[in-house]
């Protein structure tokens, strides 16, 4: 671990950031440039003395975990991450897995989304990061661990993930989910976490599995859909996505007509905020 490195990395790319490119409101005049540093803190989930202290060479050694949460705070481009995790005595993820890593890019575009629900999901169909009206609408996902932090997985494995969708729709959608993984597993070979993934489901769902043989491939997200929230009901939103050039990552928001009576269920959402529910399902 370079401690001295690490410090001086983290401070400057820190200085380099405006409250603007990362969701944040400018406030008051600032008296040194760029970002505070419990404004870093607080974007990687970490307190503000931990991070001080890595500023200051006095900090222990940060964690994979820890130091994914500080690349993605700081917008760091996979280079740079890579940089990161190396000063910082870990080994750099595999490049087979930095679907894991948010492009910076679509986290721009996903800071300037705060009133509408929009999330980032890797190939995989795990939740990498939503905003405050997405955990609203979904729920809070960060429990998650293992094959159960995909989405796809836990479609095909917890009755309870289907709820968020009529009944009538789920057919189409256990349809779309294995036709995203399909194209996942198609570009990350057999022998990569799709593979896995694949492998964990043909033994645990025979839906899954009879599925799976048809050889559907897409990377499918409908246009619009009809989502149940536990206190509002059912809510018609249309389902925008934006991927990422290698297709590994999209960003999906989801928006209502205005004066629609999905509109008026969004704006009840604000105002309702994040609540602790039994299960959260993504679009598939």
């Amino acid at each position: 671990m370079d401690r001295a490195a690490l410090a001086d990395f983290l401070r400057r790319r820190r200085e380099a950031l405006q409250p603007g490119d990362v969701g944040l409101a400018a406030g008051a005049r600032r008296r040194a440039p760029g970002l505070r540093r419990e404004e870093v803190a607080a974007l990687a989930a970490m307190s503000t003395d931990y991070y001080t202290r890595l500023e200051q060479q006095r900090g222990p050694q940060p964690s994979p975990q820890m130091l994914a949460a500080l690349a993605r705070a700081l917008r760091l481009t996979t280079g740079e991450r890579d940089y990161l995790f190396r000063v910082a005595g870990q080994n750099a993820p595999a490049r087979v897995t930095t679907a894991t890593h948010v492009a910076p890019a679509l986290l721009r575009v996903l800071d300037r989304l705060d009133d509408t629900p929009a999330l980032i999901l890797s190939n995989l169909g795990e939740i990498l990061v939503q905003n405050r009206m997405a955990e609203a609408l979904f729920g809070d996902r960060s429990g998650h661990t293992g094959l159960a932090r995909s989405e796809i997985y836990r479609w095909f494995t917890d009755p309870a993930e289907r709820l968020r969708y009529p009944e009538d729709d789920r057919p189409r959608q256990s349809h779309a989910q294995v036709a995203n993984l399909r194209a996942a597993y198609g570009s990350m070979g057999p022998r990569s976490r799709a593979g896995e993934l694949v492998r964990a489901l043909q033994k645990a769902s025979p839906e899954f599995a009879e599925l799976w043989e048809r050889h559907e491939v897409a990377q499918r997200f409908a246009d619009h859909k009809t989502l149940i929230h536990p206190e509002l009901g059912p809510i018609e939103l249309d389902c925008q996505v934006l991927f990422t050039e290698d297709q590994s990552q999209a960003l999906l928001v989801l928006t209502a007509p205005p004066r629609s009576e999905g509109d008026e269920k969004l704006r009840l959402l604000a105002v309702l905020g994040h609540e602790r529910f039994p299960a959260d399902t993504t679009p598939g």
